[in-house]
């Protein structure tokens, strides 16, 4: 008695985290960057701000982690910035938060990697947390009053859907390399 056995063809096969997947093109990253910095902006007030996630951080984080030598401390810089400026923040506290947070990813991305999604995003929780203890020590020094506990929410609400950016953000290279 046989049993049924799906192709050996790599259309078929899962890609896994150790499998190679063909590089994103430039105009893609700046794409999803740019879509992920328009999400933040949504107007949101409440508890659906405290739980929002940082979506431009953890798309910049992501880029950071999977193609170092594009999206570093420059990128992160300048997105940075561009965050400041249209919050009408302290200039430069998100500025000073995306580079360590690029620095981080540089510095981490082989290890990280080398773990499936659900640890990637234990570890991308702590990333974004250090980023967030940043911006609100310097948002103290500035003179800015100490928010509530659920300031820090926006972190684990980010790592949360980690697993989902990662698919979503991979998938392009993945039907790429699974059709040729």
């Amino acid at each position: 008695m046989s049993r049924f056995h799906l192709p050996d063809s790599p259309l078929f096969r899962i890609a896994k985290p150790e499998d190679i997947l063909l590089a994103p093109k430039p105009w893609f990253v700046a794409l999803t960057l740019a879509l992920a910095f328009t999400v933040n902006l949504l107007p949101l007030s409440g508890i659906a701000l405290a739980l929002r996630p940082d979506f431009f951080a953890l798309v910049l984080l992501y880029w950071a982690i999977h193609q170092p030598r594009w999206v570093g401390i420059g990128v992160a810089w300048c997105c940075g910035l561009l965050t400041d400026v249209v919050e009408a923040n302290l200039f430069g506290q998100h500025a000073l938060a995306y580079a360590i947070l690029g620095f981080a990813a540089g510095y981490f991305h082989r290890r990280v990697l080398r773990f499936p999604l659900w640890q990637q995003a234990l570890h991308v929780l702590g990333l974004l947390l250090v980023a967030q203890i940043v911006v609100l020590v310097l948002r103290l020094m500035s003179g800015a009053g100490m928010p509530n506990v659920i300031f820090l929410l926006s972190s684990f609400a980010s790592a949360l859907i980690w697993p989902l950016i990662s698919a979503l953000l991979q998938w392009p290279q993945r039907v790429r390399s699974l059709l040729d």
